[in-house]
């Protein structure tokens, strides 16, 4: 027994070793600084969340070193902020999405000024497929941990005991626990910021309220959710008004996605839909109404 718990710590602090040449303090709010790390040459991921300003930002190196970054962009639904500087080292390995399993161990890496590297060990708690955050978000996998998240180490890399990446830490995504951002997530995320400036989402061009369907209504629309989103305003030239949507109208469902909530409706329209024309259901003075409306970039009017 003795010599496993001695082969398991020594494993451990062979991986901490060789991920920590990769994590940084962020220093982007008052007080207490964040973590990152550098996901591709002179690119690094941090949390959206811990980001208090766009400018200004400093980024304190393995080696000690303070220097000056800038921020490429940030998605708030996925908490990911991309910052550029200039550092060649090479990113971390992947880990193996479908080798993920509850159960299995992993270390929360985080790095300060004053104390350095830190870590704290647990276990992935639960492992599913795709996931929308409340933040309105998409992530490819859900991934949710069972570990002490230290404030300062939001943001930080999140790896096996073999020092592969499983993904970003997170406190900001789920009330119920931290989350690691999945690594499939943080690469398409940071190749749109890089592109684009920012994450690329749908747009309909319609002011929306929540509205709750009567039971009586719901039978006749064969409609089964509680609520759904009514029209208030219909913007000229939008994809809405092109597809014939009018004030008044509840949307009930678009791509197959019933639209509970205006948050629903945000979650659904993210870069796969953008320049496809997908089925929409409205209820119009009460009769359920089928129509096709092709989904544009918001942004790119």
């Amino acid at each position: 027994m003795e010599s496993n718990l001695a082969q398991l710590s020594n494993e451990l602090e062979n991986a901490i070793e060789r991920a920590a040449s990769h994590v940084v303090a962020v220093h982007g709010r008052a007080h207490v600084s964040s973590s990152g790390f550098i996901f591709r040459e002179r690119v690094v991921v941090t949390a959206q969340h811990a980001l208090r300003r766009e400018e200004d930002i400093r980024v304190t190196l393995p080696n000690g070193e303070t220097v000056e970054a800038t921020l490429a962009g940030s998605d708030g639904g996925s908490d990911i902020a991309v910052l550029r500087m200039e550092n060649k080292t090479p990113p971390l390995p992947a880990a193996r999405a479908e080798n993920l399993r509850p159960g299995q161990i992993v270390l929360s890496l985080g790095r300060s000024r004053d104390s350095g590297i830190n870590a704290s060990m647990g276990i992935i708690s639960a492992v599913s497929g795709e996931w929308r955050p409340w933040r309105g978000g998409r992530l490819e996998s859900y991934i949710r941990l069972d570990l002490t998240l230290f404030p300062a180490s939001a943001g930080g890399p999140v790896v096996t005991p073999s020092g592969e990446l499983v993904g970003m830490a997170s406190p900001a995504l789920s009330r119920i626990a931290p989350l690691a951002v999945p690594h499939s997530a943080i690469d398409r995320i940071v190749d749109d910021i890089l592109s684009k400036g920012r994450v690329a989402r749908g747009y309909l061009g319609v002011g929306l309220q929540p509205v709750t369907i009567p039971d009586r209504l719901k039978q006749s629309l064969g409609y089964t959710a509680g609520s759904a989103v009514i029209v208030f305003s219909v913007e000229p030239g939008s994809p809405a008004e092109k597809s014939g949507i009018v004030i008044g109208d509840v949307l009930l469902s678009i791509a197959g996605h019933d639209l509970r909530s205006v948050e629903e409706l945000h979650s659904v329209l993210d870069s796969r839909l953008i320049g496809k024309t997908v089925p929409l259901t409205l209820s119009r003075g009460g009769e359920r109404k089928d129509l096709e409306i092709t989904v544009a970039e918001r942004g790119a009017q």
